[in-house]
């Protein structure tokens, strides 16, 4: 039996303008700030002698391959992504970008997300990607549309309360 396995689904490559532009000061500060402090460190650590036993200039070693290894995916990332401006011409419906309201229907919990790109996701602010169950379940719902979701608890029933466009 061999190893091999279909590649994973790629991720849809849309993002919004705030989020390119939080991509791109993060590439910025990687490869301008962080990584000559870095270098500088790992030289540091380097000329103290034996590398082998030196803590110092392995961590370093290590933290200088996280460095490049994220600006190396950031560098080739970001020239793939679509910045999606503005508000779509249908403001009721919801689509990319769309902070909404949702009820669940069973136990009547109030849910706040916005739907951004799948570089943006944040849990803490309600911020959920694009191409998660839910968002893809949500799309092009109206107020007031019930709809279901396969979650990882099982399936879900949401009714929309609000979609509004920052």
């Amino acid at each position: 039996m061999s190893r091999w396995r279909p590649p994973s689904p790629g991720s849809t490559a849309i993002v919004t303008r705030a989020g390119f532009e939080r991509l791109k000061a993060e590439l910025d500060q990687l490869w301008h700030v962080l990584r000559p402090e870095v270098v500088k460190a790992l030289a540091a650590a380097a000329a103290e002698g034996d590398r082998s036993e030196n803590a110092e200039y392995t961590y370093r070693k290590k933290q200088l391959g996280e460095i490049d290894r994220r600006a190396r995916y950031l560098s080739k990332r970001i020239p793939a992504l679509k910045v999606a401006e503005g508000a779509p011409g249908d403001r009721q419906a919801v689509f990319f970008g769309a902070c909404i309201e949702l009820e669940n229907v069973a136990t009547g919990e109030l849910h706040r997300y916005r739907i951004v790109g799948p570089d943006e996701i944040d849990a803490r602010r309600g911020w959920i990607s694009v191409d998660s169950p839910l968002a893809r379940a949500v799309l092009k719902k109206r107020v007031d549309d019930e709809f279901s979701a396969e979650l990882p608890g099982g399936v879900a029933r949401f009714a929309v309360l609000a979609v509004d466009y920052e």
